[in-house]
């Protein structure tokens, strides 16, 4: 299975971030802003931007004399003692800040061995979850997050993927024609996010941003009661925003 990588913001973001943090890392005893410059030859502007958001997740700490050193979720992660489990708790963290500042549920979804799967989420009494009243694995061809994730394999991926599980009508604007699916999959800007409007479930809408890692395909979404649909588009776009430090821990 080949996939479609086309850079985007969050991608960009985290290679940059990839590359302070191993400035910093080789740096024991702790490395300045201006050696930052040199070393990673981001500007100014874009490397403090980074720093904060560095910070912010803990992967940096900053020191007398304003040296940076690595912060506690980077020694957590890339330590081999349960990384796993630093890694998952380190995104159901970054989950729930996103969840309370979204004001709705929010997943993330792997494209794992062939199948959807949401691997994470985080909602609450006021921000429910969706209701998966069938099973995400066998609907992504009417779902945000499924269709996020084909949107990233290419197009014998997405066959073969859409042959294996059978285009069911679940409402009325469930599109069930694989033709028609793969033409807007194939027009999908990478840049833009993928939406479900009452597509898989009467009286719920979602959207979805691709944190593609590496080999791995994956996607960051939210959903939203039908009444709150005005709130679909600012919701997307703080997620588009926020996916750089999901795609850090990803990549890390």
């Amino acid at each position: 299975m080949a996939l479609m990588h086309e850079p985007t913001a969050p991608y960009n973001s985290a290679q940059d971030a990839l590359r302070v943090l191993e400035t910093v890392a080789h740096t024991a005893a702790g490395v300045t802003g201006t050696e930052l410059a040199r070393h990673t030859g981001l500007g100014p502007e874009r490397l403090t931007t980074l720093l904060r958001m560095l910070r912010r997740e803990g992967y940096v700490e900053q020191i007398g004399g304003g040296a940076y050193v690595t912060g506690d979720t980077l020694r957590r992660l890339t330590s081999a003692q349960d990384r796993e489990r630093a890694l998952a708790d380190k995104l159901q963290l970054t989950l729930d800040r996103l969840r309370d500042s979204v004001g709705a549920a929010v997943y993330i979804s792997r494209y794992v061995d062939g199948e959807v799967k949401v691997t994470q989420y985080a909602a609450g009494p006021a921000t429910p979850a969706v209701n998966e009243w069938v099973d995400f694995r066998y609907s992504a061809h009417a779902t945000a997050v499924g269709k996020s994730l084909l949107t990233q394999l290419d197009h014998n991926g997405r066959r073969d993927h859409l042959a294996r599980h059978k285009m069911a009508r679940l409402t009325s604007r469930t599109i069930t024609s694989d033709k028609l699916l793969l033409s807007r999959l194939e027009s999908q800007p990478p840049t833009v996010p993928v939406l479900d409007l009452q597509e898989y479930a009467v009286g719920t809408v979602c959207a979805a941003v691709p944190i593609t890692a590496g080999a791995s395909v994956g996607c960051l979404a939210v959903s939203l009661p039908l009444e709150h649909a005005h709130r679909l588009k600012r919701a997307a776009d703080t997620l588009n925003r926020s996916a750089a430090p999901v795609l850090l821990s990803l990549a890390i």
